[in-house]
């Protein structure tokens, strides 16, 4: 069975762990959102850093030109970072994949340690490396992403954040998620139900719950991690065994559409899982 929905909200996170741009377009590419995860903060020794580590990530407000990427944080100076130039390269790690990647330079990295306050760079992703998501869940599909935690796209309905919402002592904003695409129409929790969201050339499916960590718990405009909700809520009902943490959204890939771009606003086709109804 299919049905539709509207693209609420369009996001993507340049800087892995930063801030994230909301987008009237977002254009596809086959490892997930143009420039999406496409510069993450590592250590000296190149293994990558997140909010769960350093929570002040969340205060670097990133913003991209067609010839450099600007990074911005409360008390610190802008700094520009070009996009062309010859850079060094470096084998990085995430989780237990090892990529290929450009280091940035010195001077943003003294940028990065004085705003987190230890030993840091920033590295681009190597286009022509191909790191892919888990073929325990993708199967036959070879889904590439960039510095994601191991998916090209992730989808929320503005419905499943309203029920949570609803249950928690405090509403949280959709920033809390970290979603690239926001969906209105459906009913609560029913990404979980949806086996491909579609548009004219355009195909995404979705292959496995989010499970979710303390950045849900991390306020992205003070950089400050605020106890223990919503996870202490999630886990009341959304707790996965199989998966051993609790879900919220779900991970995509993309079939089809590379090139093609998606429109906040705009309406999906909804096919649903075998079984479920819309």
């Amino acid at each position: 069975m299919t049905s539709t929905a509207r693209i609420a909200a369009l996001y993507h996170y340049p800087v892995k762990s930063a801030r994230g741009i909301e987008l009237e377009r977002a254009l596809l590419t086959s490892a997930g959102f143009a420039d999406d995860r496409r510069w993450m903060v590592v250590t000296g020794a190149g293994r990558f850093l997140t909010q769960r580590e350093l929570p002040r990530l969340a205060l670097i407000q990133p913003c991209l030109s067609p010839t450099e990427l600007l990074l911005s944080a409360p008390g610190m100076p802008q700094i520009a970072v070009r996009l062309s130039g010859s850079l060094e390269r470096r084998c990085v790690t995430i989780w237990n994949d090892s990529c290929d990647a450009f280091d940035e330079g010195d001077d943003i990295a003294h940028w990065l340690q004085n705003l987190l306050r230890r030993d840091c760079r920033l590295v681009r992703f190597d286009p022509a490396h191909r790191r892919l998501s888990s073929r325990a869940f993708t199967g036959e599909i070879e889904a590439e992403n960039r510095f994601t935690d191991a998916f090209p796209v992730m989808v929320i309905s503005n419905a499943s954040l309203a029920d949570l919402n609803a249950r928690l002592p405090q509403a949280l904003p959709m920033n809390r998620f970290r979603p690239n695409i926001a969906l209105e129409g459906p009913q609560p929790y029913d990404e979980d139900r949806i086996d491909e969201l579609r548009a004219e050339g355009i195909c995404l499916k979705l292959v496995k719950p989010c499970t979710r960590c303390c950045i849900t718990a991390t306020n992205q405009d003070s950089g400050q991690l605020e106890g223990d909700q919503p996870l202490q809520t999630l886990h009341s009902y959304r707790y996965d065994s199989a998966l051993r943490g609790v879900c919220f959204g779900q991970n995509a890939v993309i079939l089809q559409g590379a090139g093609a771009a998606l429109m906040r606003g705009q309406t999906v086709e909804v096919r649903w899982k075998r079984g479920a109804a819309g």
